[in-house]
């Protein structure tokens, strides 16, 4: 039995009908019926074809994410049984196992216990589906203050096929740090811009880094004046609340251990500073820090499960508002290192902030860089809002855009056009920080980015915009708000140079 750090319980048993108020099935889709996927020991043949007859008599298909809630039998040990769909049988995979069993958690408002059958399917797909599922954002709502918090998903028991054995509860712990990490990355992600301020953020980073072996430091404004870093002064100097600079080392025990810097976009809220926003959906910018909480929790994951590599985060934080010292269009400040940018849109800050931070990365000669951000609007007009782009050196790149598609986060390899480096061309500075115009858009900031990059390093941009905060309707595992993309990438990319180089 796992704890997880908001308290809820994840335990194993080898029997479908342990004691809980709701059972979770999963079941195929077929054109004869409605085919339970699996169900364990505890539960007789008459009971499980009358289950079964149940579902069909109330129009269950077993269609991807459908959900079909009816009456227990008796012998089950659960008031109620739960179907969800998973679609086809031999097309079923994890990501399916675990948008299904999110689809799931999600329909079960107030029920505060489960027992499920799919972790027979895929253990870790189950756990993380219905442990994300089951996340909610409710820090500000007042009814915590007067102790009316609604009951919520507490206790998953997880059916496994006997025996139980080490290697079950080595999946579980795996699935249980990621977890933790994905719901922190939410949590921030979602935490309002009042609340959550470059000060703040960094403040909440070396709280949770205590003990774990993560060492952090934290470059306020005197010294990021004193280094040089004018990306990250120019998008935070329209506020009242100073930017700052995190850097989390993990270093690992094993010697000779291969080292990849990890550099996150940090906007607390991005207004677009003197090129200001439409105001329409303007509230959705507090999630521009999904970058930074996205590597910073992937270094203290990959502490936490010890991995043998050597994971260096960096975390460029600022607020960009306008203001009578708000930088403007047509500014010329100094990015870390001594490349001068003529700034002609200040809603094009992350680029300035990432550029000071992987300057410093690539300082600390890791082998791998990647960063990580919301950066553009182009990456939702070409691939959606489920879709991260994957820009960079080109075997890199093709290996993390792989690797994000196994693990169920969608990402595709995007190309850098040589020609289109020419539009950042500027007659006062060496660089512009945007192009003239819209064409490619996502590819030109890639593009800016590289200037700041060491060519001994191999390098990839994520672009996270449209995958890292919902704003449609809830699917899967993933609610309103932050989804903690890319997270089980990185973690991903992380075990694969353990294992790789």
């Amino acid at each position: 039995m796992l704890i997880l750090r908001d308290g809820s319980v994840i335990g194993l048993t080898d029997r479908m009908n342990h004691p809980a108020e709701v059972l979770i099935v999963g079941i195929y889709q077929d054109p004869s019926g409605p085919e339970i996927a699996a169900l364990g020991t505890g539960v007789d043949a008459r009971t499980a074809a009358e289950l079964t007859a149940v579902l069909s008599a109330v129009g269950a298909t077993g269609k991807p994410e459908e959900i079909t809630r009816v009456p227990a039998p008796s012998k089950t040990g659960s008031r109620s049984v739960v179907a969800v769909g998973l679609g086809e049988k031999f097309s079923v995979d994890g990501e399916q196992i675990r948008r299904s069993a999110g689809a799931a958690a999600r329909a079960l408002s107030g029920v505060e216990s489960v027992v499920c059958t799919m972790s027979q399917l895929d253990l870790a797909a189950t756990a993380e589906g219905l442990a994300l599922g089951a996340f909610s954002f409710d820090t500000h709502k007042s009814h915590r203050s007067v102790g009316q918090c609604n009951d919520r998903l507490s206790t998953i028991h997880l059916v496994v096929r006997t025996p139980l054995c080490e290697s079950h509860l080595s999946v579980l712990r795996r699935s249980a740090v990621l977890i933790d990490a994905m719901t922190s990355v939410r949590e921030l992600v979602n935490t309002p811009p009042n609340f959550l301020y470059p000060e703040e953020f960094a403040r909440r980073i070396q709280h949770r880094a205590q003990g774990s072996g993560v060492v952090v430091d934290v470059l306020d404004e005197s010294d990021l004046r004193r280094g040089g870093f004018g990306g990250i002064l120019g998008v935070g100097q329209g506020s009242i609340r100073p930017p700052r600079l995190v850097r989390a080392h993990y270093a690992s025990a094993v010697p000779g251990a291969l080292t990849l810097a990890l550099v996150g976009k940090g906007i607390t809220f991005d207004t677009g500073g003197i090129s200001i926003k439409a105001a329409a959906g303007m509230e959705h910018m507090t999630s521009d820090m999904a970058g930074a909480a996205a590597v910073l929790f992937t270094c203290l994951f990959a502490a936490e499960l010890a991995v043998p590599v050597n994971v260096i985060a960096y975390a460029p934080m600022a607020e960009n508002m306008p203001s009578g010292s708000a930088q403007r269009p047509g500014d010329v400040v100094t990015q870390y290192g001594g490349t001068t940018v003529e700034v002609v849109d200040t809603d094009a800050e992350g680029r300035l902030v990432l550029a000071d931070a992987i300057a410093l990365a690539c300082e600390d000669e890791p082998d791998y860089l990647i960063d990580v951000a919301t950066l553009t609007g182009a990456q939702t007009v070409a691939l959606g809002s489920r879709t991260s782009g994957v820009m960079g050196s080109a075997e890199f790149r093709d290996r993390v855009a792989t690797i994000a598609c196994d693990v169920g986060e969608n990402a595709w390899a995007m190309p850098l056009p040589e020609e289109l480096r020419q539009v950042l061309a500027s007659t006062v500075a060496d660089i512009k920080n945007i192009a003239p115009q819209r064409e490619g858009g996502m590819l030109v900031a890639g593009l800016y980015l590289r200037e700041f990059v060491s060519s001994t390093v191999q390098w990839v941009h994520i672009d996270i915009d449209g995958p890292a905060y919902n704003i449609g309707k809830p699917w899967g595992y993933n609610g309103l708000g932050g989804t903690g993309v890319p997270v089980r990438t990185l973690l991903a990319v992380v075990e694969d140079i353990a294992r790789h180089g």
